[in-house]
């Protein structure tokens, strides 16, 4: 599995917007306070979140497979059951 790290997290009165390395490759990703809240009722922070998140999608294709900027809502368009897995457990 490649390493995941989060490089930075810039807070809007609206979202987050962290960047993440995966090996040499950066993501922008960002992540609607509502939406946070609905996946994880605020037990976890939102980088842990996009962590989890990236962990679930190089589990189903390739880090050059994913969008370098996106919104986190949208892998629940592309994987059904996304929004569920991350429901499932937390880390704060």
């Amino acid at each position: 599995m490649p390493v995941i790290k989060i490089v930075s997290k810039k807070e809007t009165k609206d979202k987050w917007t962290i960047i993440v390395e995966v090996d040499a490759l950066s993501f922008t990703v960002r992540v609607g306070k509502e939406y946070w809240r609905s996946l994880t009722d605020e037990r976890e922070l939102p980088e842990c979140l996009v962590e989890r998140s990236f962990a679930f999608l190089l589990v189903r294709e390739p880090k050059d497979a994913i969008l370098r900027t996106f919104d986190l809502a949208l892998i629940g368009r592309y994987f059904p059951k996304y929004e569920s897995e991350m429901r499932r457990g937390y880390k704060v």
